[in-house]
């Protein structure tokens, strides 16, 4: 009976869609891996050349405040796909691949709603290629989570040509089973993504690309694999040289520059480029390889530099070109953004934290006041406005405050003379965490069930 009405509702919206003229948009979200604020041409980077991200930026907006949920890969991931703050789904921190590691049978749980799902459910294709990073276990797997494609791997990196993650399995998926194939995995990623838009351009489609550069391993397309079939991340990974991982750093950013120029290619081909809403960012910011910008700090940090990171929004014939906007916004507010775009409700049960982008990037409209909260281990931080409070970091025993429109490197504390307002986002914070413990997604302590 349930499927019935849902085919009835379905078919009823789209009469409806149909009758007002409303032609549903496609999306392709893209996602990076540690890539830095400042590793991008448009973002200030000189050693790093990404033609097609500047020029992606150049008919569209470019976000300056723009900020991942988390500091590390699982958790903003899980913020992505569900809208809402990754603790409440139960995961505030990585899950990891080694299965002795208290995380490792954690995941994206059943109760939590994707906007894949929510997309499928009013008729657009979907599809991830590239990193899950939401859980090792079938039930865990994209396409339990409303993705109709999976290619790709669920851990938090492989070997870019064997396809091994850190814990020694292969990790390359079709769908819910294992099934390799030789190549580079930008240039999987990429070639899955692009027959998937010429598959399904003549209808809605929702395409999340989830590309592993610049994450280590450490391997530009020239290189070799490092990693074998039953055998842990060693040593000689952990040795590279530091030239050689800087080289490769470079060659991987602008290999996904170039990937990402044949996925913008694939629409303009099929004639759905102004149709289609594109957005790039980065799940985190750069490790110490990489460049914030101005930034203090890097992946796994607090500061600035952890988790703002660089943010294009393109739509050619809707978000004029040239632009920057300095509005603050975060990957919370992706999924809000995408469903009023699509017309599609949000779930009734699950209140979304995000905040819909779509009049920033059309008219640079402003969101007004809002708070945004980060936690990562102990550390915590909250922004309001041109203010950030910082609380918990290593050595830190006071909580700091920073005005980033005068010290964008947050290198001076204003706690001391503005302690009102260091109370009130103590106390917004403390609201902020215990509203996402409340009711938070418990994760299992044991393995869920056996791993293929």
């Amino acid at each position: 009976m349930a499927a019935k009405w849902s085919v009835a509702f379905l078919m009823a919206w789209l009469l409806a869609a149909a009758a007002d003229g409303f032609d549903r948009p496609r999306f392709v979200v893209i996602m990076a891996d540690d890539l830095g604020y400042g590793d991008v041409g448009c973002y200030g980077s000189k050693r790093i050349r990404t033609p097609r991200l500047d020029q992606l930026a150049d008919g569209g907006i470019r976000m300056t405040d723009f900020h991942s949920s988390g500091a590390v890969c699982s958790p903003t991931r899980a913020g992505l796909v569900t809208g809402r703050y990754q603790q409440r789904a139960g995961i505030p921190a990585v899950i990891l691949a080694d299965p002795q590691r208290p995380t490792h049978p954690h995941g994206l749980q059943e109760r939590e709603t994707t906007f894949a799902e929510l997309l499928g459910q009013s008729g657009y294709a979907t599809a991830l290629f590239g990193k899950w990073h939401l859980g090792y276990y079938p039930k865990y797997n994209p396409v339990r989570h409303g993705f109709d494609q999976f290619r790709g791997y669920i851990s938090g990196n492989v070997d870019f040509f064997s396809h091994v993650d850190q814990a020694g399995r292969l990790d390359w998926w079709r769908d819910d089973q294992i099934d390799d194939e030789p190549g580079y995995t930008t240039h999987l990623i990429t070639r899955h993504a692009v027959r998937f838009i010429e598959a399904n351009c003549r209808g809605p489609f929702c395409l999340y690309v989830a590309y592993e550069p610049p994450h280590y391993p450490y391997q530009g397309p020239g290189d070799a694999p490092i990693r074998k079939v039953g055998v842990p991340r060693g040593a000689a990974e952990q040795r590279q040289p530091f030239a050689s991982k800087r080289r490769a750093y470079r060659e991987m950013v602008e290999e996904m520059d170039r990937g990402i120029g044949e996925l913008i290619d694939a629409l303009v081909r099929c004639r759905i480029d102004q149709q289609t809403l594109v957005l790039f960012f980065s799940d985190n910011g750069a490790t110490s390889l990489g460049s914030n910008g101005l930034w203090r700090g890097h992946k796994g940090q607090l500061w600035e530099g952890g988790h703002r990171v660089p943010c294009i929004a393109s739509w050619p014939g809707r978000i004029p070109g040239g632009r920057s906007s300095g509005e603050l916004s975060t990957t919370l507010d992706v999924m809000p953004t995408l469903l009023a775009a699509a017309r599609v409700e949000p779930p009734p049960d699950r209140p979304l934290d995000g905040r819909d982008l779509m009049e920033v990037f059309t008219r640079s409209a402003s969101l007004g006041g809002r708070r945004v909260f980060w936690g990562h281990g102990r550390a915590r931080a909250v922004r309001e406005g041109q203010w950030k409070l910082v609380r918990g970091m290593r050595r830190q025993r006071q909580p700091q405050l920073f005005d980033l429109s005068r010290d964008p490197g947050e290198r001076e504390d204003r706690a001391a003379s503005e302690p009102m307002r260091v109370g009130e986002m103590l106390l917004a914070l403390g609201e902020w965490e215990r509203a996402t413990k409340r009711g938070a997604t418990p994760q299992p302590h044991r393995v869920p069930e056996r791993r293929p």
